[in-house]
């Protein structure tokens, strides 16, 4: 353990750079017994209020502030030792629930509404291809994170593409990004709160009360402060979407065989719907890409692994589970609805039943939405508190900070749901904006800066990475350009034919 100088106490190795851990100013300490260590005595809470903290160190009752230097060190070291315990307790089976979490949620309510766009063929064509596709980024994030174990989140991987140049420049760039992304997916999932509350309800509310509620929901559900904690929640996330999967294509099943004419007379199509212009196709598509967006937290999720090699199960299982359920939802809901399916598609299956879905789903709005808030609140508290213990969230005024910045999310994507009101949309703006690069073209940079070994043409194996890699970069920039321009033009023309509500409107 190094020795700590007169004005700073020094603790544990930080494990974004090396460097050791300083924290002068702690305010209180947690209850609880710290075994000795390094000749210290053993040192017990002993009273606790908001004003003062006070330790027994060799008899004496003492503050954290009269502590000596080596009392201090020894209470630090046992605290960041605790804290990186619990923040390295994820494992590859919890890794997977967690990316499910962030992954199989609002996605797959979007697709037989794509489907539909593209046609039964492109669209089935599309959401395989591009699932294997983004199979292969997040082995490649993965890989980056092995040989870098310095990037704790997405942005970290700048200084590494550009050098320390403009490396800064840029990862606050890819921060600012990343940050955002998560806050504008967190009002996705607060718009379909609202959503889900007025059609559950059918009550005479304005649906600026049902964003409220919805907004308290995500920040309850956010509190945890780790991952691990989070993944015991998306057990329950993963059975309440498929539950509410399953009772829509259900529901839309039964009704169509029942019409006149039975699954024959719906008009689904296996090429696309006549009238699908180009803007049509690519909200479609980048509605698939959402859906696909699981490298974009990998970073943040393999920090907290205790065993980080083990990440290529977690991406092979969540990949092909992913590929299975969108194919099927998006083919089967299509083929039972056809044209007239709507995004979210449980607002396809009737109207009882879609109450019922809605009631079912409520767990998978608000979980896969927290997680989200969870990603931004560690992305802030690992980069603004870098050296303090208040990252580990185990003194009050961790929690305090905490509780602070969760809220202060959970507002922000409130306002963000109410003021850009319309769901499929919301969800190809953010694709295009941000899952095009974080999911596909920056995976690709980063292969031939940071993995490739030899040649681009070396070898028969780089050749054929150089291609696929080429491949996921044109993906990411076809999808940045051209699905940025047909979200806006879409929206535009919602507007014009009064098919939207206004912004912060209660209807």
């Amino acid at each position: 353990m190094k020795s700590a100088t007169p004005s700073t106490t020094t603790v544990g190795p930080d494990s974004n750079d090396g460097n050791y851990m300083k924290d002068p100013d702690v305010e209180a300490v947690p209850a609880g017994r710290f075994g000795a260590r390094d000749g210290m005595p053993a040192m017990e809470v002993k009273e606790k209020n908001d004003a003062n903290v006070t330790v027994e160190a060799a008899g004496t009752h003492k503050s954290f502030k009269q502590m000596n230097e080596i009392e201090r060190t020894g209470y630090l070291s046992d605290m960041v030792e605790t804290g990186e315990k619990k923040y390295h307790k994820l494992g590859w089976v919890q890794l997977v629930v967690v990316l499910i979490v962030e992954a199989i949620a609002l996605g797959s309510l979007s697709l037989p509404k794509a489907f539909a766009s593209l046609g039964m063929v492109a669209g089935t064509i599309i959401t395989v291809g591009i699932g294997f596709v983004a199979i292969y980024t997040s082995y490649v994030v993965g890989q980056v994170k092995l040989k870098y174990p310095q990037v704790t989140h997405y942005s970290d991987v700048a200084p590494l593409l550009v050098g320390p140049r403009w490396g800064p420049l840029l990862q606050w760039i890819i921060g600012a990004a990343f940050w955002l992304y998560l806050v504008l997916l967190v009002g996705s999932h607060c718009l379909t709160g609202t959503i889900a509350f007025k059609t559950i309800t059918h009550a005479h509310v304005c649906t600026l009360v049902w964003g409220v509620v919805s907004m308290v929901l995500l920040f309850i559900c956010a509190l945890p402060p780790s991952f691990a904690e989070m993944a015991i929640l998306g057990y329950i996330d993963f059975v309440s979407i498929c539950a509410a999967i399953l009772i829509t294509l259900i529901a839309t099943g039964i009704r169509a065989h029942n019409e006149p004419g039975g699954f024959a007379a719906v008009d689904w199509t296996a090429g696309a719907h006549p009238g699908t212009t180009f803007a049509d196709a690519m909200v479609a598509v980048t509605n698939i890409v959402f859906a696909y967006s699981f490298a974009i937290c990998q970073f943040s999720f393999m920090e907290e692994m205790h065993t980080p090699s083990d990440f290529p199960k977690s991406v092979w299982v969540l990949g092909i589970t992913e590929i299975i359920i969108y194919t099927c939802t998006g083919a089967i809901g299509y083929a039972f609805v056809g044209n007239k399916v709507q995004s979210p598609a449980l607002l396809s299956a009737g109207d009882t039943v879609s109450r019922i879905a809605f009631g079912v789903a409520l767990p998978v709005i608000f979980i896969s939405g927290s997680i989200n808030t969870v990603t931004a609140g560690r992305y802030v508290m690992d980069k603004f508190f870098k050296h303090s213990t208040i990252r580990y969230v185990a003194t009050p005024k961790g929690w305090a900070v905490w509780i602070t910045m969760v809220a202060v999310i959970s507002i922000i994507a409130f306002v963000v749901a109410e003021a850009i009101p319309f769901f499929s949309d919301l969800l190809s703006i953010i694709s295009a904006l941000f899952i095009s690069g974080f999911s596909f073209y920056l995976p690709g940079i980063m292969w031939f800066v940071l993995i490739r070994q030899g040649g681009c043409f070396s070898s028969a194996k780089n050749t054929i990475l150089t291609f696929m890699n080429i491949g996921c970069i044109i993906i990411g920039l076809v999808c940045l350009g051209c699905g940025t321009y047909a979200a806006v033009w879409d929206i535009k023309l919602s507007f014009d034919n009064h098919t939207l509500s206004g912004a912060y409107s209660c209807n």
